[in-house]
């Protein structure tokens, strides 16, 4: 714990037998009470991996849910555990743990609600791997939702995010997406909620078993966060009503 806050990380598995080890032991305990493994049914031994690192919470999905579906279920596994703090880590090692303490203590001390690792801001993205045209898609798609939505983040589209519950239980997330644009969608209706986020430079790994989605799934997955932002301008002119707005009841 931090402040007396129940810190749970939770990672949305998919095909991660090879790097789950190396993610999970760089995990400071020290400060993490619960980890939850979510396989979202990998052809391979992911799930029976995360048992063997005598992992407590491991879900399987016996049908692909999605990466957003996933994570439905990783979160609502979490609020069940009573967390006070989420972190969502990828098991694929592209994140590193190393940044956990940062990201908690910005929440766990009320500074910010949200903190998101970011790949972009400093220098390290291109120097880290990320392929060119990810990169340009990535700033193109960020510039334009910083205008839609009048925010400054640095980047949109980073997995690696740390939540308080409270925002948790407030956005709709059941309502996005249960493919990547979950991700997104999920930003927009924390700021549609009111809440800041923050962000903490994050560096880049791109490497042969980290998981990256292909040029087709990338070319539909920006077309889903324009939607977004066109959704979210609407409504806060007052213009059209979407459900992934809605606060939970």
């Amino acid at each position: 714990m931090i402040n007396g806050k129940k810190v749970v990380v939770v990672m949305p598995a998919y095909n991660a037998e090879k790097t789950l080890e190396s993610t999970y032991n760089e995990i400071p305990f020290n400060l993490v009470d619960e980890v939850i493994v979510v396989d979202d049914c990998s052809s391979d031994r992911t799930a029976e991996v995360a048992q063997g690192l005598g992992i407590k919470h491991v879900i399987r999905h016996k049908i692909n849910k999605g990466y957003g579906g996933n994570q439905k279920t990783c979160y609502n596994k979490a609020l069940e555990l009573k967390a006070d703090i989420v972190v969502m880590l990828h098991p694929d090692y592209q994140y590193t743990p190393k940044l956990l303490p940062s990201m908690l203590y910005v929440i766990a001390n009320d500074l910010f609600p949200v903190v998101l690792g970011s790949r972009i801001l400093g220098k390290g993205a291109i120097k880290g791997g990320m392929p060119l045209y990810k990169y340009a898609f990535n700033r193109m798609l960020t510039f334009f939702q910083n205008v839609v939505i009048s925010q400054k983040l640095s980047e949109y589209h980073t997995g690696y995010r740390a939540f308080s519950a409270e925002v948790l239980k407030k956005i709709n997330y059941h309502t996005n997406s249960d493919n990547f644009v979950f991700d997104n969608q999920m930003l927009a209706q924390i700021f549609y909620a009111g809440y800041e986020i923050a962000e903490i430079t994050c560096p880049t790994k791109y490497f042969t078993e980290a998981s990256s989605i292909n040029f087709k799934n990338s070319s539909i997955y920006g077309f889903g966060v324009i939607k977004t932002s066109l959704q979210y301008r609407l409504q806060k002119w007052k213009l059209a009503k979407f459900k992934i707005f809605e606060t939970q009841k």
